[in-house]
């Protein structure tokens, strides 16, 4: 029998993260927004209140989530700063390669490190001519003795600049191309890592996506992980569980909007009636929460499927970032529509929600790239 029930645990990590969204997310959402800086005082109350590195098991400074409880942790980080939820959802982006490929010595290292100095991890993988053609890379990381000398360019990469490490790949074999595609961890502080920019964005601007280039990087052989070649594969593993929590900090962020525009709509007074009582704004909102719900529930299939073992969590992975970011910039809009000027104005947060909604259309695989996944999908 399907049930949509949450078990005590779930609604225990649910609360918890809704809290100190309220808490400590909201009210500094627009400070953060306007500042375009990086959150440290917010991820380190995160990191003494246990909420980060989520899916890391316990024993490596985790709190052992599965992927359906790390996505309800998502949604009330993305209703509370998609900005801010990204920094903290990010760190799990990097670390995820080493969750699925690396040795148990590895894991106590690199884990133990993060959440020691309660830091974060960057992933690196996008280049100015690799971005959603992953075949494309170009960086390149030679094994000379029993160091890799890491050269490259890597663009977009979230946490970048503030991070203690970054998930780096590049070919191992450039000859073979993305079939030598390797996967390391380098410190962010290693020599020849140089800082080229930090992205200047339309939203997500308490996140930081750095352009990096890497000049003769001298990386150990004991940071390769999973092996030579297996880059690719972690890669594409990777995205398969975290697109899910891309399209549950969309669901929060769509049910902060609606939930924004719906109370102002409520107390908002023309011609004698609220302006919720008018057909043409009810009905806007009835959209927005069917649309929010749905969401929700491609984006519950998808965690349940990957937890599951299921052979289509694939597919719905794909489907879930896609719909449901797809979902966040119309309910976001449509906010700011019902709203009117007042939306539009930086004195309400849905004008920042709509501008925060853009980047999860485009990161983590655009919507264009997940539509041809799904496209592949289905007609196997």
């Amino acid at each position: 029998m399907i049930d949509f029930s949450l078990e005590p645990r779930q609604i225990e990590i649910q609360e918890k993260v809704r809290d100190f969204a309220k808490r400590e997310m909201i009210p500094n959402a627009r400070k953060y927004d306007e500042s375009a800086e990086f959150p440290w005082d917010i991820v380190k109350k995160a990191y003494n209140e246990g909420l980060m590195n989520g899916p890391i098991a316990p024993e490596f400074g985790g709190q052992g989530h599965n992927i359906f409880e790390s996505a309800l942790a998502s949604e009330e980080l993305g209703a509370g700063c998609v900005g801010i939820g990204i920094c903290m959802d990010a760190n799990t982006l990097a670390l995820t390669p080493l969750l699925l490929g690396a040795s148990p010595e590895q894991k106590k290292r690199f884990f133990g490190h993060i959440t020691e100095t309660k830091g974060v991890a960057a992933y690196a993988l996008t280049e100015p001519n690799a971005g959603s053609d992953v075949a494309g890379i170009k960086s390149n990381a030679i094994l000379h003795g029993d160091k890799y000398l890491l050269n490259g360019h890597k663009r977009f990469i979230t946490n970048g600049s503030v991070s203690e490490f970054i998930t780096v790949f590049a070919l191992t074999n450039p000859e073979r191309g993305a079939r030598s595609l390797s996967a390391f961890v380098v410190p962010t502080n290693s020599p020849g890592v140089k800082v080229v920019s930090n992205l200047k964005k339309m939203g997500q601007r308490a996140s930081v996506q750095t352009e990096f280039i890497f000049e003769n990087v001298e990386v150990p052989k004991e940071n390769l992980i999973g092996g030579e070649g297996q880059g690719f594969l972690l890669a594409m593993k990777t995205f398969e569980r975290t697109r899910t929590g891309v399209a549950a900090l969309s669901v929060g962020n769509a049910r902060a909007a609606f939930e924004n525009a719906r109370d102002w709509s409520k107390n908002r007074i023309q011609f004698g009636k609220p302006v919720s009582v008018n057909q043409g704004v009810s009905f806007m909102l009835a959209d927005m929460a069917t649309e929010i719900e749905a969401a929700r529930l491609v984006t519950w299939h998808s965690a349940w499927a990957y937890d599951s073992g299921q052979s289509g969590k694939n597919l719905l992975s794909a489907m879930a970032k896609l719909y449901a970011s797809d979902v966040a910039m119309k309910v976001t809009t449509d906010a700011v529509q019902v709203m009117a000027g007042e939306g539009y104005s930086t004195d309400y947060l849905v004008e920042k929600m709509m501008r925060d909604a853009k980047l999860c259309q485009i990161y983590e695989g655009t919507n264009q790239i997940q539509r041809l996944v799904i496209g592949k999908e289905i007609l196997k």
